[in-house]
């Protein structure tokens, strides 16, 4: 550990230099006009993993971004760490509600300010520097792959056939991933498991094109207001989700697992005050622990229509849209979620619209065990870092492709994630702190070191 601390000490502005240089690509996957900004990423984090000593570094073309790839085999005879990460980040917007530009890291009270900070960036790369510390100290316990991709923003589409058309490349006995929180630095924890995902858009049309308000109101349905009732009426007054069928594979905790989640540290008045909100909302006789970790939700993740610049325009739109996005947990199905959100939001538009469903990405539900090499690995590792056991949680986020890697290379994953909830992802001002990243450069070492031995 002193000589992890020593070599993390004697270069710790080099690794905060190098990760403001990989925020400053502004990497949105999802929009077109940074495409090259995104290539010019993917070039940077190979360039990175050659520089910490990876072999094999390639830029593996996919139909969408392209999958960084690099390895280091230094004994085919030791367990293999495949280290999963992404280079894309979340659009910016609104732009107006940063502090500080979003590409222009900014440190401030200890933390850097930046889209991608957290997600996924600053924790992605504290495998780049553990590795490279590895390397350097001759301390490198596994063999070890790595895979960043620049998708994982957008639904992850081409993942999937790359790790399919490379499953001898991707061969490993488990997968790392850093794209996670933490309760805190005071409490650490290891999550072991994460939500699923059903993203739609649904779009409300009526008149075939906008409308004066004083000459057809009340006498045409009015999109925007039709596809607010109908959102509206997607849960009822106990914030229930009312699709028939939705709950059918939904497994209740028992008491015991629910006490055993439920035991975390968690300050409910802390966790509004941090928001801004006087009161918590969410489904009745459950608790926010088990709601945003153990239960399905639906959520409307944008919505527009009509007029909406300055000044008034009185005007009945010709048609309405939203995003919604439902997280789902063991045994719900995406596929099987998508359709029956799809022919429910059908059923219940009344006469005087047509509606559209297109379903997006999505992905499955995860649980990993807590009683595999993998974990007793993490947990020894943060044992020794924080000086304390991490608590198992469940985290409420979803990253498709950890189902993807074990149905197609038939490993588990450990989710071993330095981030805090309060780290603003996907929001303005998303933040990271020097300190978890530090804490995490020192701590990855530790998860090889305890993985080659207990596979001993």
């Amino acid at each position: 550990m002193q000589e992890i601390k020593k070599y993390v000490e004697d270069h710790k502005q080099r690794f905060l230099d190098e990760l403001f240089e990989l925020l400053r690509f502004p990497s949105v996957s999802a929009d077109p006009k940074y495409k090259g900004d995104v290539l010019k990423t993917a070039d940077f984090v190979a360039q990175k993993l050659k520089d910490a000593g990876a072999d094999n570094v390639e830029i593996c073309e996919t139909a969408g971004y392209p999958i960084v790839y690099g390895e280091k085999i230094v004994d085919a005879s030791l367990p293999t760490v495949l280290i999963y990460g992404h280079y894309d980040v979340q659009p910016p917007d609104p732009l107006e509600l940063w502090k500080t530009p979003p590409f222009e890291p900014t440190v401030r009270d200890g933390k850097i300010y930046a889209r991608g900070a957290c997600d996924d960036k600053g924790q992605f790369y504290m495998h780049v520097k553990a590795f490279e510390l590895m390397m350097q100290t001759n301390t490198l316990a596994c063999n070890v792959k790595f895979m960043i991709e620049g998708e994982e923003e957008v639904g992850s589409a081409n993942l999937g056939i790359f790790v399919k058309a490379n499953t001898e490349r991707l061969k490993a006995d488990v997968v790392l991933i850093s794209d996670t929180s933490m309760i805190s630095m005071e409490n650490p924890s290891i999550e072991t498991g994460l939500r699923g995902l059903a993203y739609m858009e649904v779009e409300v049309v009526g008149p075939n094109r906008d409308l004066h308000s004083g000459v057809y109101g009340g006498a045409v349905a009015n999109p925007a207001t039709i596809l607010c009732k109908m959102i509206a009426s997607l849960h009822d007054e106990n914030n229930h989700i009312t699709i028939p069928e939705f709950y059918d594979k939904v497994v209740e905790l028992s008491d015991a697992e629910k006490q055993a989640l439920n035991s975390a540290p968690f300050d409910l008045e802390e966790y509004k005050k941090d928001l801004e909100i006087d009161a918590e909302w969410g489904e009745k006789g459950y608790s926010t622990l088990e709601r945003t970790g153990t239960r399905p939700t639906l959520e409307v993740n944008g919505i527009w229509s009509g007029y909406i610049g300055e000044g008034a325009k009185t005007v009945l739109p010709s048609k309405a849209n939203a995003k919604i996005s439902m997280r789902l947990v063991p045994n719900q199905n995406s596929d099987e979620i998508s359709e029956i959100f799809a022919k429910h939001f059908e059923k219940i538009a009344p006469k005087g619209v047509k509606v559209t469903v297109t379903p997006h990405h999505g992905g499955e539900p995860v649980v990993t065990p807590t009683d595999s090499i993998a974990y007793r690995a993490a947990e020894k590792a943060i044992e020794d870092s924080f000086g304390k056991k991490p608590i198992p949680t469940r985290g409420g986020g979803s990253i498709p492709i950890v189902a993807l890697f074990e149905n197609v290379l038939g490993i588990k994953s450990v989710l071993f994630g330095f981030g805090l909830d309060s780290d603003a992802l996907h929001s303005p001002n998303e933040k990271y702190d020097i300190y978890n990243y530090y804490k995490g450069i020192e701590t990855l070492p530790l998860f090889h070191k305890y993985y080659a031995e207990l596979n001993k």
